[in-house]
């Protein structure tokens, strides 16, 4: 699994700290994507149906019907995410859990999005208090957490809502203590059981605790 160059440039402008290391994700853990979506979407002509947890194969032209494919898709998703800051809101419980666990842990978000729209979100994110480092990937997010754990072995969680992401973070950092958790929970009847060595928490203030926990804080 291959590094991605830029993700590590990132990573080397952080500043060394062998506290306890929490990374998460950001759409539908830290900021709301699932809710806000169906509504931008509306305002370009378009509708979302969910019948599988993917988003290709789901957003169809309101006036045709016609289901658009991954291209439309990928310059939608851009379009979006230009326009975050007027649709992507806190999740439920998320500033207050990062407050208490950012007193002893070093906390980093880590997003799967192109890196062009990072300057965007990281504006986003200082408007909404969440002033924690923000990493951009666009690949596998496991070389991101091992490279940001470091070679002291410090303890790592990692919270996202695409079991992809977790698995990809089981392979390269085997003892990470992985969370899985989703803004809307309506979505988990979309997918597989998570594995038994993958915690599902129903939101935040039911992970809090549980991470404060595997952390060790």
């Amino acid at each position: 699994m291959s590094d991605d160059p830029e993700t590590a440039r990132q990573i080397e402008e952080l500043a060394a700290d062998d506290r306890p290391l929490l990374v998460l994700d950001v759409d539908d853990v830290v900021l709301e994507f699932v809710r806000p979506f169906p509504h931008f979407l509306k305002t370009r002509g378009f509708q979302l149906t969910l019948a599988s947890f993917r988003l290709t194969g789901n957003i169809a032209e309101t006036a045709s019907g016609r289901l658009i494919e991954q291209a439309e898709v990928t310059a939608i998703l851009g379009d979006f995410f230009d326009a975050q800051s007027d649709w992507q809101r806190i999740t439920d419980g998320a500033a207050e859990a990062l407050a208490t666990l950012g007193q002893r842990a070093e906390i980093v978000l880590l997003t799967a999005m192109p890196h062009r729209h990072r300057a965007v979100r990281r504006t986003h994110l200082d408007e909404l208090g969440l002033n924690h480092p923000l990493l951009t990937t666009e690949m596998a997010k496991g070389p991101a957490i091992a490279k940001l754990r470091g070679a002291r072995g410090r303890p790592v969680a990692f919270v996202d809502d695409q079991p992809s992401n977790l698995l990809s973070a089981r392979n390269s950092v085997a003892d990470a203590h992985l969370f899985h958790l989703m803004a809307d929970n309506s979505l988990r009847a979309f997918l597989p059981p998570t594995p038994d060595d993958i915690i599902s928490v129903e939101n935040w203030r039911e992970a809090a605790p549980k991470i404060a926990a595997a952390l060790g804080l």
